[in-house]
């Protein structure tokens, strides 16, 4: 599925955007938004020999959002999405 929002393309698997949904509650749409926070924390998601970052932070509806994914060559891969932690709603706000 490729996505646009604001100019730039998102692109992610229909299976796992389901699975997704289905455990987290959270469209891939919306964690798109997250990108165009001002405010949003970058940082590193690797695993095993695959780069990961994650971005944390708000979709328009002001959901704070962990979202990890990974860069392509002309778009932004989502991997997965779900509601940020408290920790990480702390991190946010010390951060900013």
């Amino acid at each position: 599925m490729i996505f646009h929002l604001q100019g730039v393309e998102f692109e992610w698997d229909e299976e796992k955007y389901a699975a997704n949904l289905h455990k987290h509650g959270v469209k891939f749409e919306d964690a798109a938004q997250v990108f165009f926070d001002p405010l949003s924390i970058y940082d590193d998601a690797s695993v095993a020999e695959e780069q990961r970052e994650y971005v944390l932070g708000f979709s328009y509806s002001a959901k704070m959002l962990f979202v990890v994914f990974v860069e392509r060559a002309v778009r932004t891969r989502i991997i997965s999405a779900r509601p940020a932690t408290s920790d990480e709603r702390n991190d946010y706000a010390e951060r900013n």
